[in-house]
């Protein structure tokens, strides 16, 4: 512990954005860090628990609290209040793959259960991860890791998402040969198609690709296995193969009409087609939606929802509101809901604050949902009708008389996935779940069929990139001990 009494002496200070009139402007990532000096204070703040529940990544009343990736918090906050910063980022890198990407788009599930946030501000862990890797990056510390013995085994992972590319860094280390098979030109998954780029900047994606390449992993992009390569062709080339194409079947609207009404769009082929073309402005996409003087409705109140506010702002659009079926979320933590439990309260992200300073109120309306779609003679979308709604037995009710209708040309829906697309899946062989998930044993990544595992969203179902990152660093450790009948890799 750096510092005893740094949690009394120094206030929480976390890194600002920049104000919401600059950033709308453009997709630059928006992200002010606080001083190197101020940086050491943030660090000085952590009390070094006897029991860290920053680190602990342990479920309560059905919801995680506390870091999945069991990151070793209190040990790289000493560090960054004694300036021992290259030891701080080997003891995060220990634990988790990618810093710079949990670093910017990560809830921040260890600083929910930081003890200082019982009663007080929490440590910004999420910030002081993403100084350590920038830092590292900045002073040389991020150097390639070759292996210097190789296993002679070769392994094909298939999708380049969080949980793969954690995968494949796992398991080339180990000294396996690692190919890495992604549909899309870039690697990334949702890091590079979902989240919008001033969230999580594309270079820093290919600044990683890069690294991943000179420590010996191949990528192969712009490939669809199951379409463009047959499964049998990679279960003869490869010793391995891991499923890691994440769960990208969205969940329709059961509305009349939604398959036909022009203006209708799922949340991430839009943030997809909107992330391509800040991309590459000059290539014409005949994909590519626009908000531009449309008014938006975004139903689905989750963090793609926000990134569409985000997006649809900067795009420049008429007006925008978010629907969101469940109750409004109390702003404090209520009795039923204590430290160190996932506070169930209302989080009011960037593009909330941007809509709140574009048109002078939050763009979130609780408890309503789309009843119905309005269009016009050609079938574009006009307007839709709103309802209010209630859970009664879990089930959701409407409410009677208190319909409206709003004006809506564009119409995104963020309602969530029901599992992975089947075709992949199915040309392994793999048997899919209910959920549309790819079946293991409970709490495993290899699937009935030999020598075929899985991980990620694939495997767990829609989550966060942290869990994705685990979940590929899981599955890399069962891949290796079947190759080489232990490992000495860490979970």
């Amino acid at each position: 512990m750096g510092k005893p009494t740094g949690f009394l002496e120094y206030q929480r200070r976390a890194d600002r954005f920049v104000p919401e009139e600059e950033r709308i402007q453009n997709f630059d990532e928006f992200y002010v860090p606080v001083s190197e000096e101020e940086r050491r204070r943030q660090g000085a703040r952590c009390m070094n628990c006897g029991v860290p529940l920053c680190q602990s990544g342990m479920k309560l009343h059905g919801m995680v609290t506390g870091c999945p990736l069991h990151n070793l918090i209190p040990e790289y906050n000493d560090s960054i209040y004694r300036g021992n910063y290259d030891h701080a980022l080997a003891r995060l890198l220990k634990t988790n793959n990618f810093p710079e990407f949990t670093g910017r788009v990560c809830p921040a599930l260890c600083e929910k259960a930081c003890i200082n946030g019982e009663y007080g501000e929490p440590v910004t862990c999420h910030d002081n991860e993403r100084f350590l890797i920038e830092n590292g990056f900045t002073r040389g510390y991020m150097k390639p890791r070759i292996p210097a013995v190789r296993s002679g085994k070769s392994v094909a992972v298939i999708g380049a998402g969080p949980s793969g590319l954690a995968a494949a860094d796992q398991l080339n280390h180990r000294g396996h040969s690692v190919t890495v098979f992604e549909r899309e030109e870039e690697i990334g998954g949702l890091l590079m198609y979902g989240i919008p780029n001033m969230k999580l900047d594309k270079s820093v994606i290919t600044r990683r690709r890069k690294l991943m390449e000179e420590e010996g992993v191949t990528f192969r992009t712009g490939v669809n296995i199951g379409v463009d390569v047959k499964a049998e062709e990679l279960m003869k080339e490869f010793d391995a193969v891991v499923l890691c194409c994440g769960a990208k079947e969205p969940r329709k609207l059961a509305v009349e009409g939604f398959d036909s009404a022009k203006g209708v769009y799922f949340a991430v082929d839009f943030l997809t087609r909107a992330t391509k073309h800040v991309l590459h402005p000059e290539k014409k996409d005949p994909e590519f939606v626009s908000a531009k003087g449309k008014n938006v409705v975004i139903v689905g109140g989750g963090d793609t929802g926000n990134d569409c506010i985000g997006t649809v702002i900067r795009q420049g659009c008429r007006s925008v509101t978010a629907l969101e079926m469940m109750p409004e979320p109390p702003v404090e933590r209520t009795p039923d809901n204590p430290w160190p439990e996932w506070p169930k309260t209302k989080k009011t992200d960037y593009g909330h604050q941007e809509a709140i300073y574009k048109f002078g109120h939050d763009p979130r309306v609780f408890e309503t949902t789309v009843k119905q779609l309005i269009t016009g003679k050609k079938g574009e979308l006009t307007a839709i009708e709103t309802v209010k709604v209630r859970f009664e037995n879990r089930k959701m009710v409407e409410i009677e008389g208190t319909e409206k209708t709003l004006k809506c040309d564009l119409l995104l829906v963020a309602a969530g996935f029901t599992g992975c697309q089947k075709y992949t899946a199915e040309a392994f062989g793999t048997v899919l779940s209910p959920r549309g998930t790819v079946q293991t044993e409970a709490d495993h990544y290899r699937t009935a069929v030999d020598r075929v595992f899985t991980a990620g969203d694939m495997h767990r179902g829609q989550s966060l990139v942290v869990w994705a990152i685990h979940e590929g660093r899981c599955a890399a450790r069962e891949v290796d001990e079947y190759l080489m009948g232990y490992s000495n890799e860490s979970e």
